[in-house]
C-alpha cells in the first residue's frame, strides 16, 4: 500500500463527510459519502463483510491500492462471481491517447475469470469505427495479448427494450452481446467531453451500444444515423435510460467497477486527451452503477486538486445522468462507501 496515497483517500474521505454536514445538516460522526446529503452509517467506514448497509442503500468498495491486487480484491470484496461466458467490458483506447486502462493493471482479474474483453464501434468516426481497425486499436494497446477480443457490433444489432423511457423505447446494442453469460462493467472514470464525466453508466450505454445504437442515444431517439445535433439535457438522459436496459437485461450477471487513475478532464475516445490535473484516488466497485458512479463524483469533489474535473462536470451538467438513472430505477446515489484497506 503506497502510504501517501492512502493517507490522501482518507483525507478525502473526510472532506467528503464534513461537505455533507454543511449542505445537509448531518452530524459529522457520519459516515460514508451520500449524494443525497443523507447519512448512509453510524461508522466512518464499514467493514468488507457489510453487504447491505443499516438503511438498505448500496455499498461501494474502495481500496487506494491501483494495482492487479487492489482491483482482485474490490472484485472480492462484492460477493458476485462472475461466472459462464464473461465479457469484460472496457475502453480499449483511441489510438494516440494514452490514459485508458493498463492492460498489465486488468490482467491478472480477466484470466482469474477467463473474461473477453469487448467493445463497440464510434459512431464519431476515429480509428476504431470499424472492426478491423477497432481490433488493430486494442492489438497496438496490447489487450489481444491479454485474452480475446470481440467487437460487439461487428455482425450488427440486438434490440433491448427500455421501459418507460423519456426519449427512448430501445436501445441497439452489438448482436453478440447475447452471447455473453455475465458482464463485468470495468470503466476507467474520467471526464468527458460530451457527457462531463465517465463511468459505468456512460460504459454501460454508449459503450456497449452499436453505431445505430449510439446514434439514438446522442440525439435522444432522434436520428439513428447521425450522432450529431442533439439536446444535451436529453443526451445525458438517454444514456441512463439505454444503461437501464443492459442492466434489466443481465439482471443479477453484472457487476462494476471503477478505476480512478489518470483523471483527465477527456475521454479514453479522444486521441490527444488533456493532462491530469489531479492525483489518482483508488478502485471502487459495486453492484449499483449509480451508486458507484456517485461515489466517484463525491470523490472529486472532496480532492483538494479536483477542480478541472469538475468544471467538466459542471459544464456538461453531467450529474443529471445520475438524478435520471435514480428516477428510473437503475440505482440510488445514496451509498455508503466502505475501504477494503487494512
Amino acid at each position: 500500500m503506497n502510504f501517501n496515497i492512502n493517507m490522501r483517500i482518507s483525507v478525502i474521505f473526510l472532506a467528503a463527510a464534513v461537505l455533507l454536514t454543511l449542505v445537509s445538516g448531518c452530524s459529522t460522526a457520519s459516515s460514508g459519502v451520500s449524494a443525497s446529503g443523507t447519512q448512509t452509517s453510524d461508522a466512518a467506514l464499514g467493514t468488507p463483510e457489510d453487504k447491505t448497509s443499516a438503511d438498505g442503500s448500496p455499498i461501494v468498495y474502495v481500496t487506494t491500492d491501483i494495482s492487479s491486487e487492489g482491483l482482485m480484491a474490490v472484485y472480492k470484496a462484492l460477493g458476485r462471481e462472475a461466472t459462464g461466458k464473461v465479457a469484460i467490458k472496457l475502453h480499449m483506447g483511441e489510438p494516440g491517447g494514452h490514459h485508458f486502462l493498463s492492460p498489465d493493471l486488468v490482467k491478472d482479474f480477466v484470466h482469474s475469470v477467463d473474461g473477453t474483453f469487448v467493445d463497440s464501434n464510434t459512431a464519431y468516426g476515429g480509428r476504431r469505427a470499424s472492426t478491423a481497425m477497432h481490433l488493430q486499436a486494442a492489438e497496438d494497446h496490447g489487450f489481444t495479448a491479454v485474452a480475446p477480443v470481440d467487437i460487439l457490433d461487428a455482425d450488427g444489432s440486438i434490440s433491448l427494450p427500455i421501459a418507460n423511457g423519456k426519449h427512448l423505447t430501445e436501445d441497439l446494442v452489438g448482436s453478440h452481446f447475447e452471447n455473453y453469460d455475465f458482464v463485468v462493467m470495468l470503466s476507467h472514470f474520467k471526464g468527458h467531453e460530451m457527457g462531463g464525466f465517465g463511468g459505468a453508466i456512460k460504459n454501460m450505454s454508449i459503450g456497449i451500444a452499436s453505431v445505430t445504437g449510439k446514434n439514438l442515444i446522442h440525439t435522444a431517439g432522434k436520428s439513428s444515423t447521425s450522432m450529431w445535433g442533439g439536446v444535451q439535457d436529453d443526451f445525458l438522459e438517454s444514456m441512463a435510460e439505454a444503461a437501464k436496459a443492459v442492466a434489466d437485461y443481465k439482471g443479477e450477471n453484472i457487476l462494476y467497477i471503477n478505476v480512478m487513475n489518470n483523471l483527465s478532464i477527456d475521454c479514453d475516445c479522444n486521441g490527444r486527451p488533456a493532462a491530469p490535473t489531479m492525483e489518482d484516488l483508488g478502485i471502487l466497485a459495486s453492484l449499483d452503477p449509480v451508486a458507484l458512479d456517485r461515489a466517484c463524483v463525491d470523490l472529486v469533489y472532496a480532492a483538494p486538486d479536483g477542480k478541472d474535473l469538475i468544471n467538466r462536470m459542471e459544464a456538461k451538467n453531467g450529474v443529471l445522468t445520475l438524478t435520471h438513472a435514480e428516477n428510473i430505477g437503475l440505482g440510488s446515489q445514496s451509498y455508503k462507501l466502505v475501504s477494503i484497506d487494512d
